[in-house]
């Protein structure tokens, strides 16, 4: 049986921390001082432990390199209001782990493992967690194929890590996206629904080009008539329409976020009618000429919820409306936060208190 108290921990003698600026972080630029590495070998994990933060002997020929199998997640743990560190939906985040897991043909991680490593990199850098409201210790778990071999093949062997890094906000003022007709994240049957590396690796071309453009993601439509919306950049995407919520169903082609369940759920308590189902272009189109969209956001783990400022639909700006401090947005992110900071009350046992 794993346990926190079971993976060996090895510190660091040289802290990066005194380096960090807490007051402008970013997103992703600081790596804390440790990580987690266990390795998956003759078909078991084995020897977890916490370990400096540092650079990793591989192979070149390594089997994910060449053929892709990659899977990662990312959470957030934050300090809550009584000075308790909050890992925010370890169980979702597991499952889902695993769900790609099994799609890239790749080993589950038990819960023990997940959690117990978790915990013990939270706590081993707990002095690397922002204490500035908005801002979190990003948790980057990830599974890679580490066998060296050329031929197309599962991998026999794997590793385990989990990166922490402090961050702030994903983006610092509302984004300008633009709706993608040309290309396209994923099909339905493929790996869409995966937080797998080459789903983002894919993305990339068609999001420079954007950004060229002056907008900061694009909004993925379905690969067979780019007619209907799937999710933008690194979030999923929500609309308040006739005030109710609406966000396109999941799908194999749809990653079935975290926040997305979140918000989801909160909006229920809220009274607010949820409509998760197809959303064409059209329908989003004819909302703006017709004034009954009054709010877009994005909803992801790193991002949160990030206000949508303008969507390009075929070289047509349409802008929304400036987020009101009584907006649905607005509202349920305060929710949200209030829950993970222990201000409101944690009814589906969503915090996950580091002991």
């Amino acid at each position: 049986m794993i346990s926190t108290a079971s993976i060996s921990v090895k510190k660091t003698t040289q802290s990066r921390l005194s380096t960090v600026d807490f007051s402008n972080l970013g997103f992703g630029n600081y790596l804390s001082d440790h990580m987690l590495v266990a390795k998956y070998d003759k078909g078991a994990w084995q020897d977890p432990q916490i370990i400096p933060y540092g650079d990793l002997m591989m192979s070149p020929a390594m089997l994910s390199l060449h053929y892709g199998q990659a899977v990662f997640e990312g959470m957030k743990a934050f300090y809550m209001n009584d000075g308790a560190i909050n890992i925010f939906r370890v169980d979702r985040h597991h499952q889902r782990l695993n769900k790609s897991l099994a799609r890239m043909c790749m080993p589950a991680i038990s819960k023990e493992l997940f959690t117990a490593g978790l915990e013990a990199i939270v706590t081993t850098d707990a002095a690397w967690i922002p204490k500035d409201s908005g801002s979190s210790l990003y948790l980057r778990p990830v599974v890679f194929a580490s066998e060296a071999k050329l031929g197309v093949k599962v991998s026999d062997q794997y590793l385990f890590v989990i990166l922490t890094s402090p961050v702030g906000p994903y983006f610092s003022k509302p984004v300008r996206l633009k709706v993608e007709l040309e290309y396209v994240r994923a099909a339905e049957g493929g790996t869409g629904f995966a937080k797998c590396a080459g789903n983002y690796g894919g993305a990339f071309y068609p999001t420079q080009q954007a950004r060229e453009q002056g907008f900061d993601q694009v909004i993925w439509t379905d690969a067979k008539e780019h007619k209907y919306i799937d999710e933008s950049g690194a979030m999923n995407i929500m609309f308040v329409i006739d005030n109710k919520l609406v966000t396109p169903a999941l799908s194999s082609s749809i990653l079935d976020g975290v926040t997305r369940n979140t918000i989801i759920t909160l909006a229920k308590d809220m009274g607010v009618t949820v409509e998760e189902r197809k959303i064409s272009i059209a329908e989003i189109e004819k909302a703006f000429q017709q004034k009954t969209i009054t709010e877009a956001f994005g909803a992801g783990t790193a991002a949160v919820v990030s206000p949508i400022a303008t969507i390009n639909i075929q070289g047509t700006d349409y802008h929304l409306p400036e987020v009101k401090d009584n907006g649905f947005q607005l509202t349920v992110k305060k929710n949200l936060q209030d829950i993970r900071s222990g201000a409101a009350p944690d009814k589906y046992n969503w915090n996950h208190i580091v002991k």
